[in-house]
């Protein structure tokens, strides 16, 4: 055979073997545009949006009335609208105990703390139940009077109406912004482009920011529309999860993924580098000064880039001031138990709003304390629902130098336990806001506290007007 033929043998069977890639090539972008055209004009499954109020309101950080009244409360906020859509302050609306920027101004004020993320703005909470576990689609938030203070909306994975409490509780953010002014004090059905979580909810949570406003916001009901189960992503969009994609960053901005701070604050092991550039050249004290403008989990990142950044970033002197409460729906045991090397020189410390459903448990706070209590000057615990008559008792023992103790909206602590406060001599400032305490510990604080300079007994039920 001519030595011509087999060049044309594999000349021909190069050729078909392309146009057999192009054919099939072509057949599979025919059917995906097939598809794309299809899946356009098809209709996805469908999944019955379910609408429902608030069934009960389960927990907030304060609000403008009375806790024996029903005016200007954050139970009125459960149910039915009472006002929406007029305009106007009425007492069956939901109000918080503040607004504008007076409070933070006036000569009882407490400095803030350092090291707070910009993206935290939050200043007032509610947590909402509704009956029906689902996957929001929407939520309204009818309000009535200087509207604009709400910041974030959370879901959350736990259903208050279940018997067996998840072996984790997981917070999501649908909706965060910063605070806007709004023009005009009329009322308005406030709907915020939400995003799709990969979890059925019957718990929201509002955080509201009211310090852009002329008056009081006054909210009248809250409306949740979800569907039973989890929407399926148009065609038209990607098909990847973008709840996937952002868990990340919202991790990262916002702070709700507990195992990732926890995993920040653990020790990791460290390659061993001959030098670390300039940064040895640095004072110590300069090194230091830098560090401290990081937020805390910023602060743990970069203590697992080096051993000379892990040594600054794990000193003691960057954790003077700590505020966990931007924190508050990842810290858990865990969290204190990593920090507790750390945070052996603590003067300030901020818990507010953590730990509650069981993520900190009294044992863990006062293993904390135990190491770390004695320098504490300021002690902030405000909402902290795990705290009971023991941790009270572990703070006026671990704590000799405290001047400073926020127990605001702890309806938990018993009656009793108020009478451990007496033993803490140094007390300047105490905040018993929205607490049980009774005229016999009140009385016995005031005999045994002579220091004490300011004292919040708003909303105290058990104290009657005459002990004023």
């Amino acid at each position: 055979m001519s030595p011509v033929f087999p060049m044309l043998t594999v000349l021909s069977m190069f050729y078909y073997m392309c146009l057999r890639r192009r054919a099939r090539t072509a057949t599979r972008g025919e059917m995906n545009s097939r598809r794309a055209i299809e899946s356009n004009t098809r209709a996805l499954p469908i999944n019955v949006e379910i609408v429902q109020y608030a069934k009960e309101v389960l927990d907030f950080s304060s609000h403008y009335g009375s806790e024996n009244s029903m005016s200007y409360t954050m139970w009125n906020l459960a149910g039915i609208p009472n006002v929406y859509p007029s305009s106007g302050d009425f007492t069956q609306t939901a109000v918080f105990r503040t607004y504008g920027t007076w409070w933070d101004r006036c000569p009882s004020a407490r400095l803030p703390f350092k090291r707070t993320p910009p993206t935290f703005c939050s200043q007032d909470y509610v947590e909402l139940a509704f009956e029906e576990p689902v996957y929001p689609t929407a939520v309204h938030i009818l309000e009535t009077y200087h509207p604009g203070a709400v910041v974030r909306i959370l879901a959350c994975s736990a259903n208050p109406y279940s018997q067996n409490p998840p072996a984790e509780v997981r917070w999501e953010i649908l909706w965060s912004e910063a605070p806007t002014k709004v023009n005009g004090p009329q009322a308005r059905q406030f709907t915020p482009c939400i995003k799709q979580i990969n979890f059925p909810t019957n718990l929201i949570r509002l955080e509201v920011n009211s310090s852009l406003l002329d008056y009081y916001t006054e909210l009248d009901a809250v409306v949740l529309h979800g569907v039973k189960e989890r929407p399926v992503l148009s065609l038209k969009t990607s098909m990847i999860d973008m709840n996937d994609i952002d868990e990340d960053e919202d991790e990262e901005k916002y702070g709700c993924g507990m195992d990732t701070l926890n995993k920040q604050f653990s020790i990791v092991t460290l390659r061993e580098w001959p030098t670390n550039g300039y940064f040895d050249k640095l004072p110590y004290e300069l090194i230091q000064l830098i560090l401290s403008h990081l937020t805390v989990p910023d602060l743990c990142r970069l203590a697992q880039t080096c051993k000379l950044l892990y040594q600054h970033c794990c000193d003691p002197l960057q954790y003077i001031h700590l505020s966990l409460q931007p924190y508050w729906a990842r810290i858990n045991d865990t969290s204190l138990e990593y920090l507790q090397s750390r945070c052996t020189l603590i003067q300030w410390l901020n818990l507010s709003w953590t730990g509650n459903r069981g993520a900190i448990s009294v044992s863990g706070f006062s293993r904390f304390l135990k190491v770390c209590g004695s320098e504490l000057v300021r002690l902030e615990l405000s909402c902290g629902h795990f705290l009971n008559e023991t941790c009270l008792e572990v703070i006026t023992e671990m704590c000799p130098n405290l001047q400073e103790l926020n127990l605001s909206s702890c309806d938990k602590i018993p009656s009793q336990a108020f009478n451990h406060i007496a033993k803490v001599g140094s007390l300047k400032r105490l905040i018993l806001y929205r607490t049980k305490v009774e005229q016999t510990a009140l009385l016995s604080i005031l005999n045994f506290c002579s220091e004490l300079q300011h004292l919040s007994l708003g909303s105290c039920v058990m104290v009657s007007t005459y002990t004023m």
